[in-house]
């Protein structure tokens, strides 16, 4: 399971060089969604950058230091499935939005089990890489809701984006309060902040809201970094 669990991860890892996206195409939905509200900028996405090859290392020290520790047995199980789901997704997403909804929140569930089930040990090399991967699927998870939403027309796209905010805050807040960490919050902030810089001066109410959570967990965070 060690080596299974490197494997994934840097499978996961290579699949954007062999399948490119720049996010769902727009007319993949009955109603295109051209610029929605509930994605953030482009630049937010460079966290994955961090993700990648944080889960990597983590991987490859479990493999060389902690292959048989019994803390690290419990959590590989989880990512691994989270992992492979990812390593498909991207081919998913570029044909079918609600497929690729489905499965980033089975990559969802399973990163946050893998997150909760994370050894208290190794916290750098271990907690935190898999809380930063599960923070930015919850984002990531809330706005393909939001964007399925506006999509099919069940919401204008302003109402689908505080949609996406209040799931993606219930299940931060959930989680954070099961298992306190400083990259799980911050990755839920960062999507965050992607939402109002890509809303700034058009939807102030959504960037406000936006930004006030964004510091809310960020020293929730930070709180959680000094206990």
């Amino acid at each position: 399971m060690p080596l299974l669990t490197l494997l994934f991860a840097i499978a996961f890892s290579a699949a954007p060089f062999f399948v490119p996206f720049d996010g769902f195409d727009p007319d993949l939905y009955p109603v295109p969604q051209d610029d929605p509200p509930v994605q953030p900028a482009g630049w937010a996405f460079a966290i994955w950058g961090p993700i990648y090859l944080w889960l990597v290392a983590s991987a490859a020290y479990g493999v060389w230091k902690r292959r048989d520790h019994p803390a690290w047995v419990a959590h590989r199980g989880p990512l691994c499935i989270s992992l492979a789901v990812g390593v498909i997704w991207l081919s998913v997403a570029q044909v079918s939005p609600v497929w690729a909804t489905v499965l980033i929140w089975v990559m969802l569930g399973t990163a946050i089990d893998a997150y909760l089930k994370s050894p208290d040990a190794d916290l750098a090399l271990a907690r935190a890489p898999i809380g930063l991967y599960a923070g930015w699927l919850t984002a990531a998870s809330s706005v393909s809701i939001g964007l399925l939403a506006a999509g099919y027309g069940l919401l204008g796209p302003v109402p689908a984006a505080y949609l996406a905010l209040v799931i993606a805050l219930t299940i931060g807040a959930v989680v954070q309060w099961a298992r306190p960490s400083v990259t799980y919050p911050a990755a839920i902030a960062w999507a965050l902040v992607g939402i109002a810089v890509q809303n700034a001066g058009l939807l102030p109410g959504l960037v406000m809201i936006a930004s006030v959570s964004a510091l809310i967990l960020a020293t929730w965070g930070a709180r959680s970094l000094r206990t």
